[in-house]
C-alpha cells in the first residue's frame, strides 16, 4: 500500500501538538517554531492541540505553562484550541465504527504474555495477533487492536525521504484503547488530525516510526491523504532525545528571544546580529524560511 503524500487540492494546515507530561524544552520548541514557520512559508494555518489523554504521566499545570511560554515567544495560532480530554465521544465513535468494518478486535493478552511470544520489532515488542481470531475461552477483552497486514506502508518525508514499513512483521496489530481504560495516542492523532481537516504534520522525528501505522488507520477511517515533514530530532550528549525523562531544561520565557535565535539556528536559519527582538527574529524568519536549509538531524545540544 503507498499513501501520496501531497494534498494539492486543499489549502496548508498544521498544528503543534505538545503533551503536558512536562514543560516545553529545547526538542518540543524548535519543534514548535519549525511547524509554525512552515505553516506561514506556505501561507497556511497554524493550529494548537493539547494532547492530555495520558493523566498518570501529566504535571500538574504543565498544559496552561506551555501555552504562556508559547504566548511570550509570540506564537499566534489559528483555530480554537482544542485539548484531547474534551474529545473522548469522538474516539469512541472512531473505535465503533472500526469494530464495525472488522478493521479493530478486542484483546486479552498481558504486557508479559506479549513478551514471551513476540519478537522485539522496531517500537517494542510485535504483536503476535494471539487474539486476532477471537479472545481465548475464558478470558475477556481488556484492550481493542487495529488490525494490519504485512504489505509494506510507504510515504514520502519532505525532509526524512522515502520511508516504509511492513507493520504485521515489524509492529504487529497496533493498540488503540489500552488495558488501562486510555486511548492509545496513536488512535487519538489520527481521528483529531482528520477531523481538524489537517494537510501537513511537521513534528520531531522521534514520531517518523509511528507514521506508517497511523497512515494505515488514517486509510481506515476515511481520511483524506496527508503530507509529512520530521524535523531533526535535539538529543543530548549522551544521544538521548531531550524529554522530561532525560531531564531537559524547561525553556525560560524571560530568554525568548535568545532562545528563539537558538532554536532558528539549531534548524538551520541563523538570524543577523540586527535581528535583537522578538518581532525582528519573527520577520525575519518568516522572510528566509526553507525547508531545504533544515537539517534532516540529529542535533546535539549540550
Amino acid at each position: 500500500m503507498s499513501v501520496t503524500a501531497d494534498s494539492p487540492y486543499q489549502p496548508y494546515r498544521g498544528r503543534f501538538a505538545p503533551s503536558p507530561t512536562g514543560l516545553l524544552h529545547a526538542g518540543s520548541l524548535t519543534t514548535a517554531v519549525g511547524s509554525y514557520l512552515e505553516a506561514k512559508r506556505h501561507g497556511g494555518q497554524w493550529w494548537l492541540r493539547m494532547e492530555d489523554l495520558d493523566p498518570p504521566r501529566e504535571m500538574p499545570g504543565a498544559a496552561d505553562d506551555i501555552l504562556r511560554t508559547l504566548q511570550a515567544f509570540g506564537f499566534e495560532w489559528d483555530g480554537e484550541l482544542s485539548y484531547q480530554h474534551e474529545r473522548h465521544d469522538a474516539y469512541r465513535a472512531a473505535l465503533a465504527q472500526l469494530i464495525a468494518q472488522g478493521d479493530a478486535y478486542g484483546c486479552a493478552c498481558t504486557r508479559r504474555e506479549i513478551a514471551d511470544a513476540s519478537q522485539r520489532g522496531v517500537d517494542g515488542m510485535v504483536y503476535p495477533g494471539t487474539c486476532r481470531n477471537g479472545v481465548p475461552a475464558g478470558r475477556h477483552a481488556r484492550a481493542w487492536r487495529l488490525r494490519v497486514d504485512d504489505t509494506l506502508t510507504q510515504f514520502s518525508d519532505r525532509l526524512q525521504g522515502e520511508c516504509g514499513q511492513r507493520l504485521q512483521s515489524e509492529i504487529g496489530d497496533v493498540v488503540l484503547l489500552r488495558a488501562d481504560g486510555f486511548w492509545a495516542y496513536q488512535l487519538a492523532v489520527v481521528v483529531d488530525d482528520i477531523a481538524q481537516g489537517m494537510t501537513d504534520i511537521v513534528r520531531g522525528a522521534d514520531l517518523l516510526v509511528s507514521t506508517p501505522r497511523q497512515l494505515w488507520l488514517r486509510q481506515r477511517l476515511g481520511g483524506a491523504p496527508v503530507s509529512h515533514c520530521h524535523l531533526p530530532l535535539m538529543v543530548n550528549t549522551a544521544g538521548e532525545k531531550l524529554s522530561k525523562q532525560t531531564l531537559a531544561a524547561a525553556i525560560d520565557a524571560s530568554l525568548a528571544a535568545s532562545e528563539l535565535r537558538l532554536a532558528l539556528t539549531r534548524l538551520g536559519h541563523t538570524p543577523p546580529p540586527e535581528a535583537g527582538n522578538l518581532a525582528e527574529l519573527w520577520q525575519w524568519a518568516r522572510a528566509h524560511w526553507q525547508l531545504r536549509n533544515v537539517p534532516a538531524g540529529p542535533i546535539v545540544i549540550a
